[in-house]
């Protein structure tokens, strides 16, 4: 049996707590990180395969482990070539350094403007080429998400790069359906938004019109920040704080309860298999709904989102181009899923070419197509989309009241070494004082006043 270490957040099979996501950081700063490995979990687990997740913990000291204990590394990516992840992207390339078995890079992505400049890029180039070489040095080749990766990377001087887009839309295999369930949107709809603020368009102002006109709206979170808002609460109340996205519980949308985040991919994609309709700027976001048959459209604001609907014929819009005010009728209105639908099998197919290049079998093609996968995770109990905390026992009471304690020992624990420092410090500071004054007050100093005044005085008179 071949067994597969999987860059991850948690196996698809693990139902996870909001307190345990929150704790263990499951997914990352981002949930929309186990839409891709679900995927990949997924394609990968054959009857003959083993598949173990790396729960985002590996670090140097598991390199010996790896590769006494697994046949092969599968590393599915997100936008990884970005400034913001040099220090992991170079944490990563030094595991891989260390590794003596092969590693598959499963759709890895650039992060540039929505022109797709080179230039943001460069100050990466020596640790995104190690990284490269690392790869390259165990594998025939990588796996990147679109046309501006490829790009990015022969520019580079790397030239085995193959564009096979991201795992996530491949979840059902070689099948993809979409359908308009509406002949068009009216103020009962059932929209979803998932957005993130960017440096371009007006987005908030974007999601308030939307739900002005469809009161139904649900905004979908994803980010750990975001959770910990939900779970927490906030004293913007008190405080009289607001802010255009809901980021604070005075947000409209919170105050009446229609923010949701969901902590595994299957209640996600189910829960937008309810909605007529979703867009946004978040790419795994609108995948979600995609992967529930439900229509979406980007609205692009990046290479990285860009490239990936590009690829996969997702219907999007650049963001920069769009009145704030858009209403969510027209893009449902002029979205076109034809080429989404009709070329998924050959992207199917340029996948798992991807995978026999590498060694690797797929299950929907050596396997049962994902059947045992589908049974297992129907029978294993997930939560339910995560909502605003009102306040109530919602059984997390004790949890909160133990993270507060544990905390505040934390904190007095770490003022307590700080406190220990500034005496050490001072104390050395006095040391030194007394050492100067020493100094200033020593014999050289005396002789230098005495003789140094009547020297001054001649200097002046001759002058």
């Amino acid at each position: 049996m071949k067994k597969i270490l999987i860059r991850s957040g948690k196996s698809p099979f693990e139902a996870v707590t909001v307190e345990q996501t929150m704790q263990q950081r499951i997914g990352g700063a981002n949930v929309g990180n186990l839409v891709f490995s679900d995927s990949a979990h997924k394609m990968l687990l054959t009857a003959d395969t083993e598949v173990t997740s790396t729960r985002f913990t590996t670090g140097r000291a598991d390199i010996a482990h790896i590769n006494e204990n697994y046949d092969v590394f599968v590393m599915p990516f997100a936008n990884a070539f970005r400034p913001k992840y040099e220090a992991s992207l170079k944490r990563w390339t030094r595991i891989i350094e260390g590794l003596t078995i092969p590693v598959v890079v499963l759709g890895i992505g650039a992060q540039s403007d929505l022109d797709y400049d080179m230039e943001p890029m460069r100050p990466l180039d020596a640790t995104v080429k190690r990284f490269a070489k690392a790869v390259l040095d165990r594998s025939p080749s990588i796996g990147v998400r679109g046309e501006f990766t490829e790009r990015y990377l022969n520019s580079l001087g790397f030239s085995d790069v193959e564009v096979i887009g991201c795992p996530s839309m491949f979840r059902h295999g070689d099948q993809f359906s979409v359908a308009k369930r509406r002949p068009e949107l009216d103020r009962g709809a059932k929209v979803a938004v998932s957005v993130t603020e960017g440096p371009v368009g007006d987005i908030a102002r974007t999601v308030a019109a939307t739900y002005e006109r469809y009161p139904d709206l649900l905004y979908i979170a994803q980010d750990l920040t975001e959770l910990e808002a939900m779970y927490w609460g906030d004293t913007s109340e008190a405080t009289a704080t607001t802010a255009s996205l809901p980021q604070h519980r005075t947000h409209p949308l919170f105050r009446d309860n229609r923010v949701r985040l969901f902590l595994d991919p299957v209640t996600w994609i189910n829960g937008l298999a309810e909605c007529d309709f979703a867009f946004g700027t978040r790419i795994h976001g609108n995948i979600a709904a995609l992967l529930g048959g439900t229509p979406s459209v980007v609205l692009c604001h990046d290479s990285r989102t860009l490239e990936l609907s590009r690829y996969f014929e997702i219907p999007h819009r650049s963001l920069r181009d769009l009145p704030p005010d858009i209403d969510a009728a027209e893009l449902y209105a002029e979205a076109d899923y034809t080429g989404l639908v009709k070329g998924h099998a050959e992207r199917f197919d340029r996948m798992t070419g991807f995978l026999r290049r590498h060694g690797l079998d797929n299950v929907y093609q050596d396997g049962d197509k994902g059947a045992a996968f589908e049974a297992r995770m129907r029978a294993t109990e997930f939560a339910p989309g995560v909502e605003a905390w009102a306040g109530a026992d919602d059984g997390g009471i004790g949890y909160r009241i133990g993270w507060l304690k544990e905390n505040v020992r934390r904190l007095n624990d770490r003022q307590a070494k700080a406190d220990k420092r500034i005496d050490q410090l001072t104390k050395q500071v006095a040391a030194l004082q007394k050492a100067v004054q020493r100094s200033q007050n020593g014999p050289y100093r005396k002789v230098r006043r005495a003789v140094g005044r009547p020297v001054r005085r001649i200097l002046k008179g001759r002058g």
